[in-house]
């Protein structure tokens, strides 16, 4: 296995991602901000920030995969939400559940980040996600 993820005794728990990944590959896999957009571009669940979360976590499966990699290569992920609010973590949280078996993607996550930005590039944009990962 090329990452090792865990959460070393005396950080901050439980949180749903663990605090450090450890990578040994050599091939980086960097997929750019997924969005909750079909292939044709169809803007999929308007206004449902967990639909939302769960579609962009789909199309970064789909990223992954093409490079080869899935969501245990993962070293980071970073979420970026629009208009958030601390109240927003468990419609966020509810879109990683509902995907997370489907896609690969162990609970609790790898190291994550959640970044409110005020708007994402088109306003039904309610969150990107992005990841890196690393192969052998």
């Amino acid at each position: 296995m090329t990452v090792q993820h865990f959460t070393p005794e005396g950080l901050m728990q439980p949180t749903p991602y663990h605090h450090v990944a450890v990578g040994t590959g050599t091939t980086h896999v960097h997929v750019s901000g997924q969005i909750a957009r079909q292939a044709d571009g169809t803007a999929v669940a308007p206004g449902d920030l967990a639909g939302q979360v769960a579609h962009a976590l789909r199309n970064t499966a789909i990223g992954l995969k093409g490079a080869g990699a899935s969501f245990t290569d993962v070293l980071r992920l970073t979420f970026y939400v629009t208009q958030w609010s601390p109240e927003k973590i468990g419609d966020l949280m509810a879109g990683v559940e509902v995907v997370a078996e489907e896609i690969g993607l162990p609970l609790p996550m790898p190291p994550a980040s959640l970044i409110g930005v005020e708007y994402l590039f088109e306003p039904d944009v309610l969150v990107e996600i992005e990841a890196t990962a690393l192969l052998s």
